[in-house]
């Protein structure tokens, strides 16, 4: 390297952000995912041996991916090529895997691909890698965001191993705030700054998980607060608030949409109202389309609370009206007061679990003739052929009801709907039970 690209080297170094320039550069000193990086761990222990394999890293932003495929680089002496799945194409793919065929060639020297945000390659592109993976020619480490079970394809997961990255935690992130105060090389100790304590757990906790944008947020209510006539910068509440912005709580086209909407429905089906509304309101302030939430209540209306409360299917119907009619954020109440309905009714699944059998059944026996008694007569001819012949009319009868055969009749008597003893079931469980007394119902 000449002198001139050091300094342009050196350069680009010292206009990176904090987050950047504070990137780890061992094992040693990263903070978090201890449960893959612990001594005793698989991941560790082929880091430590320089043992190479293919893997994707799968996390949330700012939990270390880029970084710990960095290490294992370094840690490994192999040659480190890292390109955007955003940027980069099949194309790309060929001249990097021609460069490692090279690299062990002539150097016996094996190369890493690092692939940043994997699951934005199309199934093309995925299969590009895979006879180079398999053959070694190429190490591959992807790092994704997203479920790589959903968003990288099948031969390539079997290709690869998956290790999980958690959000880092207040005190990991704390610890890594503290670093970046005090480094003077890479961090801001070249600044005198004094930053509360509680100032210092509000960035952490605001960033959500994310080191990036804990660094990030903190570099910037530095910078931005003016020293005073000793130099001291002094950090305020306000400042690391401002700095911080409003944090995006996830991906509403990613997994953690569906995860929060199995927690919304959990919780209401587990009849808590307060931790219902907590899911409702990380949904709503995360983006998520509220009327995607609406139809998801009108769903539970019917499967877990079913006929213990109809009135139930008419709260969130009437919710999902207000909604349209005033929209945001006025309508979020409406939302809300149906979600803590739901949460609070009598549930019952018996019209889910009875719909279920129904269909099963159907697949089973496929398409049976109705019964000629079950059938109108419009025609003399069909009368004739006797459509319609024997069928007694329930209103003639005592109470309005007559105990009659309704099914094919080679299916028999069957019992889908079974009435449990809670809400107004109990009323239409007695009311079957007096009119069906012959029967199973």
């Amino acid at each position: 390297m000449n002198l001139f690209a050091q300094k342009s080297k050196e350069f680009l170094a010292s206009i990176a952000p904090l987050a950047d320039r504070m990137r780890p550069r061992e094992l040693k000193e990263f903070v978090g995912q201890e449960h893959i990086l612990g001594e005793d761990k698989v991941f560790r222990k082929a880091i430590d041996k320089e043992e190479l394999f293919s893997f994707i890293l799968w996390g949330p932003p700012g939990s270390g991916k880029t970084t710990l495929a960095r290490i294992t680089a370094l840690k490994t002496g192999a040659h480190f090529v890292s390109f955007s799945a955003v940027l980069s194409g099949v194309k790309e793919i060929r001249e990097v895997v021609k460069e490692a065929e090279g690299q062990l060639q002539f150097n016996q020297r094996k190369t890493i691909l690092f692939i940043d945000e994997i699951h934005r390659f199309n199934k093309a592109q995925q299969d590009a890698f895979l006879p180079h993976v398999e053959k070694g020619t190429i190490i591959l480490i992807g790092a994704t965001t997203q479920n790589p079970s959903f968003e990288v394809i099948s031969p390539l997961l079997s290709r690869v191993q998956v290790f999980t990255l958690n959000p880092l935690g207040v005190d990991e992130l704390l610890l890594i705030l503290h670093r970046a105060l005090s480094d003077a090389g890479r961090g801001l100790g070249r600044y005198k700054v004094d930053v509360d304590p509680s100032v210092l757990k509000l960035l952490a906790t605001l960033a959500d998980g994310d080191a990036r944008a804990a660094l990030n947020g903190l570099e910037l209510a530095v910078m931005t607060t003016p020293p005073d006539k000793d130099g001291i910068r002094t950090v305020t509440h306000e400042a690391a608030q401002d700095a911080m912005q409003k944090r995006i709580l996830y991906d509403k086209d990613g997994e953690e949409h569906y995860n929060l909407i199995s927690a919304l429905h959990k919780s209401m089906r587990g009849s808590d109202p307060d931790a219902s509304l907590y899911w409702l309101a990380r949904m709503l302030e995360g983006g998520e389309d509220p009327l995607y939430i609406a139809r998801r209540l009108v769903r539970f209306a019917s499967e877990d609370v079913g006929n213990a409360d109809p009135q139930a299917l008419q709260v969130a119907v009437a919710a999902m009206q207000a909604f349209h009619f005033i929209g945001q954020p006025e309508g979020e109440l409406a939302l809300a007061q149906a979600t803590v309905y739901l949460a609070t009714a009598p549930k019952s699944n018996a019209l889910y679990v009875a719909y279920q059998g129904v269909r099963k059944d159907i697949k089973e026996t496929g398409a049976l003739p109705v019964p000629m008694h079950l059938r109108n007569a419009p025609t003399r001819l069909m009368e004739e052929l006797g459509y319609g012949k024997g069928y007694r009319y329930p209103h003639n009868f005592h109470d309005g009801f007559v105990e009659e055969d309704y099914f094919p009749e080679s299916m028999g008597e069957r019992t889908y709907y079974r009435p449990t003893d809670r809400g107004y079931e109990r009323e239409i469980y007695e009311r079957l039970k007096r009119w069906w007394k012959g029967k199973k119902k």
